[in-house]
């Protein structure tokens, strides 16, 4: 459960961002400015700057300009931005906070392991400039030295979602720079302040020279701008996955670098010989934890028939005692859905599942005259595998359960999906999860663990058509992702060619 959020600290003066975009500095925006929305009431809580195309030819000129010297600065000045920058996330916690509880319906403790996990990322891209950044290669030619180094790309295109707003930007956003790139984010503007407006002020106290960080929230035509203009080399795109196939076959057409982290469909596997409590316990934190609105959501349960009926009970109980609410006036365990078009698709979903013949045991929406954005953590058994329960991500709280009879039969169930992201499978035989994960087709695989997981130093990211393009996010991978190489060969002195 949650506190609500702590307004103590919060100015009631209008903040520097208000309708503003960060480009370079606050100021006015050429699309104008749109209202900052809070989900659990519908009220109006501020307002932020929405970005158009002629801002984004704007921003890419700004940023090119810093490219050189940002590239040039000292990795341990790059670094000591990185830390000034964590520093100060942690002192404007409570501002994080608030503004994540009531622009994304984030509850308490959500807001808070994203701000902690933020301030992880930072503090490992504080390193990433002081690691090897090349290696020497033997030569054919006597007297050649072979360098290989990493070099930056250049601008740096960052478009991110509103359900991690934060973290998810920060993922991109702090390698990229450490790197010695320039970069341009484009938050959604249902997240605006807390992944854009807070970091662009952020980085700037931190000390980020003009320039090298901008930030331009908005809608399709400024990600379509970023995404086309050929002084960006790469885009960094957490989304959706028919969105990130038309940015892949942009990228690809211009040759450009992306990296793509899109959806899931992920596979709670639940062997006959599963701790029961242990596995429901994460089939309701992977199922329900923000709304289920996460892409490593737990959104396929499958359940060995012999353990199915325990499975889906305990389940249930779970699911019913859980709070839904306000999360920024109320202690609660899950909060509203971002919109009304998600609120209208997750109960369609659910309905169509009930109509084919799956059993509701709990759950769906609320209802009533404080119904609004808010939906119950919803348990579906006998989930047929044509149902859209089954096909399609639901990214909400939801919860659907298919029966297997043989482990062979599980994996093929998995591995039927065009998602790749992330399975969980529990079983008192983790060797033989070891086993089953080595045949499956997804990116992360947890055995006797739940689907929703991140850590900040382990590379994350996904397999298949609709979740990505196989690009990895922290430790190491980010060395690789957010540079380039460059092959520079020595000698000592001019070589005599035959002419």
């Amino acid at each position: 459960m949650n506190n609500p959020a702590n307004n103590a600290s919060i100015p009631n003066t209008a903040p520097a961002w208000e309708a503003r975009i960060f480009s370079p500095g606050w100021r006015a925006s050429e699309g104008g400015h749109v209202a900052v929305m809070e989900p659990a009431t519908g009220e109006t809580i501020g307002a932020i700057g929405v970005a158009n195309q002629a801002d984004v030819q704007r921003a890419v000129q700004v940023a090119a300009q810093a490219n050189a010297g940002w590239a040039a600065t000292p990795f341990d000045q790059r670094a000591e931005v990185m830390r000034r920058a964590a520093t100060l996330l942690r002192e404007r916690a409570t501002e994080f906070h608030h503004w994540n509880v009531r622009e994304c319906g984030s509850i308490g403790p959500k807001a808070e392991w994203e701000l902690h996990a933020t301030y992880e990322q930072l503090q490992m891209c504080a390193a990433l400039p002081m690691q090897p950044i090349g290696e020497i290669y033997p030569s054919t030619l006597p007297g050649r030295i072979n360098h290989v180094q990493r070099v930056p790309l250049g601008t740096v295109a960052v478009i991110t979602p509103w359900n991690f707003p934060l973290l998810l930007a920060m993922r991109s956003v702090a390698p990229a720079l450490a790197m010695g790139n320039t970069v341009i984010l484009k938050p959604d503007l249902q997240a605006a302040v807390t992944g854009g407006a807070l970091i662009a002020q952020l980085f700037a106290d931190a000390g980020l020279p003009e320039g090298v960080l901008q930030v331009l929230p908005g809608g399709p035509e400024a990600g379509e701008a970023l995404v086309q203009h050929p002084d960006v080399a790469m885009v960094s795109f957490t989304g959706s996955t028919a969105v990130g196939r038309h940015i892949g076959e942009v990228c690809g057409r211009m040759l450009k670098k992306c990296i793509l982290e899109l959806g899931g469909n992920n596979v709670l596997m639940v062997l006959e010989d599963a701790d029961l409590d242990a596995a429901a316990s994460s089939g309701a934190w992977g199922a329900f934890l923000h709304q289920g609105q996460i892409c490593m959501q737990a959104g396929r349960h499958l359940v060995h028939r012999s353990v199915a009926a325990a499975y889906a009970d305990k389940l249930r109980a779970r699911a019913e005692a859980l709070v839904v609410g306000d999360p920024h006036r109320a202690q609660v365990h899950l909060g509203p859905v971002i919109n009304r078009r998600q609120h209208e698709r997750i109960d369609e979903i659910v309905q169509d599942a009930v109509r084919a013949g799956a059993r509701l045991l709990t759950g769906g929406p609320v209802s009533g005259p404080n119904a609004g954005l808010f939906y119950r953590p919803t348990v579906l058994a006998d989930v047929g595998t044509e149902m859209r329960a089954f096909k399609e991500e639901i990214f909400g709280p939801v919860a659907p359960i298919t029966v297997f009879d043989t482990e062979d039969e599980a994996i093929a169930l998995t591995n039927a999906s065009p998602y790749g992201l992330a399975a969980g499978i529990h079983t008192r035989q983790p060797h033989r999860a070891q086993q089953i994960a080595q045949r499956l087709h997804t990116g992360m695989v947890h055995i006797n663990d739940q689907t929703v997981n991140n850590e900040f130093h382990v590379p994350f990211g996904g397999m298949g058509a609709s979740s990505g393009n196989g690009s990895r996010f922290g430790g190491p991978a980010n060395l690789h992702e957010f540079t380039q190489t460059q092959w520079v060969s020595v000698m000592a002195q001019g070589i005599q060619y035959p002419f």
